[in-house]
């Protein structure tokens, strides 16, 4: 791919110098630390809320799977639309500027100018995330129990994946469309419409929720029987969105 090289330098560039990079560092870090603390203190925080003459609440005893749970919920769940915001105007936005036709006029395939925007953003996600798991997991141990470490790597890394799989699903509505307001329309409605389908038997094993709920029982020690096809029909989703991108922005007129 022509350019490819020059290109992934660019994005990351200016992901660094727009602190595009250091803000999402930082939220996932806050939402990675959050979760096991929130995980551990959230019956207590409750019943001091209470009113004084109120029965007291019995709740359970907070335990390393509610820390992953947590996790799950706030980083899997919730920062996923981080990807979407980073995600809508990586193109539609230099198709509004003129930049990409001026790109696009160098030695630069267009194959390579999408790839670059989806390796740069897969970077961008690893980074916040391997922060993330980092401090959630060092919080996990302290406020629970030691866990294993690799297997919260790999749910880590599947919550990774699930996160560009919605991603990259946004890079391609901004391919599609010349808005940055529209893609962002279309990552979150694909966001909205996945989570509905990960609710279905069979296939929503496989959608990037359902995903993430597996990556959890990683580190509980368990496997579930689902995971190898649940990663292959992610893995599928990102490329393939890389692919409709490449096929779009060769129709088009930049």
């Amino acid at each position: 791919m022509t350019g490819y090289r020059v290109l992934l330098r660019k994005e990351l560039l200016e992901q660094w110098r727009t602190m595009r990079l250091g803000i999402v560092v930082i939220v996932y870090l806050v939402f990675g630390i959050l979760s096991p603390v929130l995980a551990r203190y959230m019956p207590e925080l409750i019943t001091g809320m209470l009113p004084p003459d109120q029965v007291p609440l019995r709740l359970p005893t907070p335990t390393t799977t509610d820390a992953i749970d947590q996790f799950i919920k706030n980083v899997g769940g919730t920062l996923t639309l981080a990807g979407v915001l980073l995600a809508m105007g990586m193109i539609a936005a230099e198709k509004e500027r003129g930049t990409a036709a001026f790109i696009l006029t160098k030695p630069a395939g267009r194959g390579a100018f999408v790839t670059a925007k989806l390796t740069a953003l897969a970077v961008t996600l690893g980074v916040a995330l391997a922060a993330s798991g980092a401090a959630a997991y060092a919080y996990t141990v302290w406020l629970f129990e030691p866990v294993s470490a690799g297997g919260f790597a790999a749910m880590v890394l599947l919550v990774w994946l699930a996160q560009l799989s919605i991603a990259s699903l946004t890079l391609l509505a901004s391919a599609l469309v010349r808005s940055v307001v529209a893609a962002g329309a279309i990552g979150f409605a694909a966001y909205a419409v996945l989570a509905l389908v990960s609710g279905l038997p069979t296939i929503g094993s496989c959608t990037p929720a359902g995903l993430q709920n597996a990556a959890g029982q990683l580190v509980m020690g368990q496997a579930p029987s689902t995971l190898g096809v649940a990663v292959v029909a992610n893995v599928v989703l990102v490329a393939g969105s890389a692919v409709l991108a490449w096929l779009a922005l060769r129709r088009q007129e930049i």
